[in-house]
């Protein structure tokens, strides 16, 4: 016979699963079943039921349904066979279903209020519930995220000098660069060599030489600006400075680097602005300030050489181009 179904019920208190067996044992009986059977086979769902979560609150809604002279329970994916029948008739069928639709349709008030605050209490306890697992994965996240940024920081940071490395410098300058060229706004890039490092290193021992680069690193954080300006450190003796301002405040800097520095380093500045072409690239910006160190170093050491100047104000530029070279 095709399946059909008895009953279907909500366990949603204790005495929906009362009554929920009750109606099988009725079940059972009406249709000449093993009654002793049947109670062994309701202790055992009424421990399946509670596992799976019926009583707790929620809506738990199972089914009955007779097939191929089986009676069984359905609930989620699961199937539990409650009782084997013998041959039944459909009239035995049909009087039993609407016996067990008018038994579920009258519901005692106080059953009905206990349900109602089951329910309420039930989606308060998931609620906070929810609020808490909530709460922890937002705090989890936001140790991974400090964990990642420490970890980004780690791979950027020169660990001897705590200032950026060249992995930082090529993804801010680049960065920098291109929000100049479409903004027009001043950048200086400050390239920084200390003067004879190697000969310091050979009779003071690299112990002192590293003092040396971290004294200059101090020197380098003092003259920018925290946030806005920023300090990298190539490798070996070799710095550099990019400040987001024109090539006089540039200047200003790498004049009170080498005063810090006892006048033992070699710095050379390219500068950008409104007037700047636009088809400058940025190696050719990044070239221009390696071109003016190379020519620090040719003319002694110990001095500031700015790239040639592109400002439309001949008469200011003409005066800041004059203090193009300066040294201690």
């Amino acid at each position: 016979m095709k399946s059909v179904e008895l009953l279907r019920l909500n366990l949603t208190i204790e005495p929906d699963l009362q009554d929920f067996i009750r109606f099988l044992m009725e079940s059972v009986g009406s249709l000449k079943g093993n009654a002793f059977r049947a109670a062994l086979a309701s202790m055992a769902l009424n421990q399946r039921l509670r596992a799976a979560g019926a009583c707790c609150g929620q809506l738990f809604s199972v089914s009955v349904q007779l097939q191929n002279n089986s009676l069984s329970v359905h609930w989620c994916d699961e199937k539990f066979v409650f009782a084997e029948l013998g041959q039944i008739e459909q009239p035995v069928i049909d009087q039993l279903r609407d016996h067990l639709c008018k038994s579920t349709e009258s519901v005692d008030p106080e059953i009905l209020m206990q349900r109602n605050e089951a329910m309420v209490r039930h989606f308060q306890e998931a609620r906070v519930r929810t609020e808490r697992e909530l709460n922890e994965l937002q705090s989890k996240l936001l140790s991974r995220q400090a964990e990642l940024q420490a970890s980004m920081r780690q791979a950027e940071t020169d660990p001897l000098t705590g200032l950026l490395n060249r992995r930082a410098f090529d993804e801010k300058l680049d960065q920098a660069f291109r929000h100049t060229m479409r903004q027009k706004t001043p950048l200086s890039l400050i390239m920084l060599d200390l003067d004879y490092f190697k000969a310091i290193n050979d009779q003071h021992g690299h112990q002192y030489g590293d003092s040396h680069l971290i004294r200059m690193a101090r020197v380098l954080r003092g003259v920018i600006r925290e946030d806005v300006d920023y300090a990298f450190r190539f490798g070996g003796d070799e710095f550099a400075m990019m400040v987001h301002s024109d090539y006089v405040t540039a200047c200003d800097k790498a004049r009170q680097v080498i005063q810090q520095m006892d006048g033992k380093v070699s710095i050379g500045i390219a500068a950008i602005d409104s007037h700047s072409s636009e088809g400058l690239s940025l190696e050719d910006f990044i070239r221009q300030a390696d071109s003016s160190l190379y020519e620090a170093k040719h003319r002694g050491r110990g001095r500031v050489v700015v790239a040639p100047c592109s400002r439309s104000d001949a008469q200011l530029c003409g005066a800041i181009c004059a203090a193009k070279e300066a040294h201690v």
